[in-house]
């Protein structure tokens, strides 16, 4: 039941805190930044904010400091609209789905590469020995 509650309280967090940052803050240092997943710890007092920022990496360093330093103000805009008698304590963290998805984006591509690679291979392959290999059951010559 608590775990449905953690639940519950962090996807509020998570559109409580996408609109807020969809309006924008006062920081030139915020770039595009989505808000991927929001867990909240057992005893609901810590949610950790999971987001992305499009562009460089030095525009999601720059996002990230942005989200660092507006931590304050966000947490209040938090308290405002849930109804709880404590408001968790926020912790942004970069979320590592657009590098990871990178990799395995790069790791598909190699696959068909190889892949591709072997195909042209046994399309000019022939068989080391008889084109078909079984044991057929002896001719008698007539002398026999």
């Amino acid at each position: 039941m608590a775990s449905e509650r953690q639940a519950r309280l962090g996807d509020r967090i998570r559109v409580i805190l996408a609109e807020r940052l969809e309006k924008g803050l006062r920081d030139p240092r915020l770039g595009f930044v989505t808000i991927t997943d929001v867990r909240v710890t057992g005893d609901l007092q810590h949610a950790s904010v999971f987001y992305t920022v499009l562009g460089t990496p030095e525009e999601r360093a720059a996002s990230g400091e942005a989200l660092k330093s507006a931590t304050g103000m966000l947490r209040s805009e938090v308290g405002k609209h849930l109804n709880v008698r404590l408001t968790p304590s926020l912790e942004f963290i970069p979320d590592a789905i657009p590098e990871n998805a990178g990799h395995i984006e790069d790791l598909l591509r190699e696959a068909r590469e190889r892949d591709q690679a072997v195909a042209g291979i046994a399309a000019s392959a022939t068989y080391a020995g008889d084109a078909d290999p079984y044991l057929k059951p002896r001719e008698f010559d007539e002398e026999e």
